[in-house]
C-alpha cells in the first residue's frame, strides 16, 4: 500500500512537472521567412478588401444580368381637355350615322412589358467591364499585398543580425571572463596589478552594455514584426536563417499583372463604343383600361392591348465616337508609358543589387582573410599576456580587433541574403 501511494505521488509530481514545463517548451516556436510573409498578408487590414471585391463583382454582374428580364412598367393618367376631336356637321346629318361627342375627361391605366431582343452587345460589354474592374482591383490589391514583403525582410534580416551579433558578443564576453579570472589568480599571487583586473573588468562593462542594446534592438525589431504578422514574437522564437539561392533577372511582379488588366478595360471600352451606335429592338406589350380606348369614336371606358416590336436606332454617338477612341488611345499610350518607367526603375534596382551581392561576397572573402590573422593575434597575446610580455590594454585591442573582424563578417553575411531575398522581392520571383 506504501509503495502505491509513493508511486502515486511520483507520477502526480512528474504530471506536475511536464505542465509547468509545456508552456516554455511551447514559446520556442520556429518561423520561416516565407512563414512571416503569409502571416502579414493575411493580418494586414487590406485583405478585408479582396471580399468586398468579389462581392461587388458579383452583384454588378448579377444587376446587369436582370435587363435581360422583361422589363414592367405601371402607368396611370387623368386628365381633363378643353377641347376634343370634333366631326363636322355633314357627317353627322347622314342618315343612320350618330357620332358620339367625345368627352372631355380622359383618364387611363396602362402596364407595358419590355424584352430585350437585340442590344449590339451592350450588355455583354457592361458584364465584361464588371468583371475587368473587379480584376483590375484584385490586382491592386495584390500589389498593395506584395509590397508588404519588403518590410518583413527588412524587420527579420535585422533581427536576425542583431541575434548574430549578440551570440559573437557573447564569445567575447568568455574571451574577457577567463581574462578576467586569470588575472585575479595572479592579483592574488601578487604577480599582478589591481588596475589591470580593473580594466579588464571595465571592458566587461562594455560588452554587457552592447548585450543591453542587442537584446533591446531585438526586441524593437520583434514588436515590428507581430504588428505586421498578428503573432507575439519573443526572444525565445526562433527566426530560421534563409539559405542562399540562385537569383533570376526576369521580372514578374504583380505590377504586370495590373497593367494588363487595365489594358482589357481599354479594349472592352473600346467594343463597348461600337455597341452604343447599333440598333436595339425590343418586344413590347401594352395593356390598359381607360377612356376613351383604342377606338376613340366609342366614347366609353374599356380593356385595350397593344403588341409587337419597337426599333430604337440613335446616331447621335457616332458624332463623338472618333474622339472617344482617341481618347481611349491615349489612355493606352500613358498605360504603357507607365509600364515602361516601372520595368526601367525596377531593372535599374536589380542591377544595383547585383552588384551589391557581388560586393558582399568579395567582402566575406575578404572577412575570412582577417577573421583568421585576427584569430591567430589574439591567441599569441593570450599567452603574452600570462606571461607579462604585453599589457592588458594590449591585450583588449586584440581582442576588440578580432571581435570587430568576426561582426564584420556577421553584418556582411546578413546583408548578402537579405541582398538575394531583395532581389527576389525586386524581381517577383519566389
Amino acid at each position: 500500500m506504501y509503495k502505491i501511494k509513493v508511486g502515486f505521488r511520483i507520477n502526480l509530481i512528474c504530471i506536475g512537472l511536464c505542465f509547468f514545463a509545456f508552456p516554455v517548451l511551447a514559446q520556442n516556436r520556429v518561423f520561416k521567412l516565407e512563414e512571416c510573409y503569409q502571416l502579414a498578408e493575411e493580418n494586414y487590414p487590406l485583405i478585408k478588401k479582396q471580399d468586398l471585391i468579389e462581392a461587388t463583382r458579383d452583384y454588378s454582374i448579377s444587376n446587369v444580368s436582370k435587363l435581360y428580364l422583361p422589363q414592367v412598367n405601371i402607368m396611370g393618367q387623368a386628365s381633363y381637355q378643353s377641347e376634343t376631336i370634333s366631326f363636322p356637321d355633314a357627317l353627322s346629318a347622314m342618315p343612320g350615322v350618330n357620332i358620339p361627342e367625345l368627352s372631355k375627361d380622359q383618364y387611363k391605366v396602362q402596364g407595358e412589358v419590355n424584352q430585350l431582343v437585340f442590344d449590339g452587345g451592350q450588355l455583354r460589354n457592361q458584364k465584361g467591364l464588371a468583371r475587368v474592374n473587379a480584376e483590375t482591383q484584385r490586382q491592386q490589391l495584390n500589389v498593395d499585398l506584395y509590397a508588404l514583403r519588403g518590410r518583413i525582410n527588412q524587420l527579420y534580416f535585422s533581427v536576425l543580425l542583431m541575434k548574430e551579433q549578440l551570440k559573437q558578443n557573447e564569445l567575447r564576453k568568455e574571451d574577457l571572463q577567463l581574462a578576467v579570472d586569470k588575472m585575479i589568480a595572479a592579483l592574488e599571487n601578487g604577480v599582478a596589478y589591481r588596475s589591470n583586473v580593473d580594466e579588464l573588468k571595465a571592458e566587461l562593462s562594455v560588452v554587457e552594455s552592447a548585450t543591453i542594446e542587442f537584446t533591446g534592438n531585438i526586441n524593437s525589431y520583434l514588436q515590428m514584426l507581430s504588428l505586421f504578422t498578428g503573432v507575439s514574437f519573443t526572444e525565445a522564437d526562433q527566426l530560421i536563417m534563409p539559405a542562399e539561392s540562385e537569383i533570376s533577372s526576369e521580372i514578374d511582379r504583380p505590377e504586370l499583372m495590373l497593367f494588363a488588366s487595365r489594358k482589357k478595360s481599354y479594349d472592352i471600352q473600346e467594343k463597348q463604343l461600337h455597341s452604343d451606335y447599333l440598333p436595339k429592338i425590343n418586344a413590347f406589350f401594352q395593356g390598359a383600361y381607360g377612356r376613351p380606348t383604342l377606338n376613340i369614336i366609342e366614347d366609353r371606358a374599356d380593356f385595350w392591348y397593344i403588341g409587337g416590336l419597337r426599333l430604337n436606332w440613335a446616331f447621335g454617338s457616332l458624332y463623338t465616337l472618333s474622339n472617344n477612341k482617341k481618347i481611349l488611345n491615349f489612355n493606352r499610350q500613358s498605360l504603357e508609358a507607365e509600364k515602361e518607367t516601372f520595368l526601367f526603375n525596377t531593372n535599374l534596382e536589380l542591377k544595383q543589387q547585383e552588384a551589391q551581392l557581388l560586393k558582399y561576397k568579395k567582402l566575406i572573402i575578404e572577412d575570412e582573410k582577417a577573421i583568421t590573422f585576427r584569430a591567430s593575434v589574439k591567441e599569441s597575446s593570450k599567452a603574452q599576456l600570462d606571461n607579462g610580455v604585453i599589457t592588458v590594454r594590449d591585450f583588449i585591442a586584440q581582442l576588440n580587433a578580432e571581435n570587430l573582424a568576426r561582426q564584420t563578417q556577421i553584418l556582411h553575411r546578413i546583408q548578402l541574403l537579405q541582398t538575394i531575398y531583395n532581389l527576389k522581392y525586386t524581381s517577383g520571383k519566389k
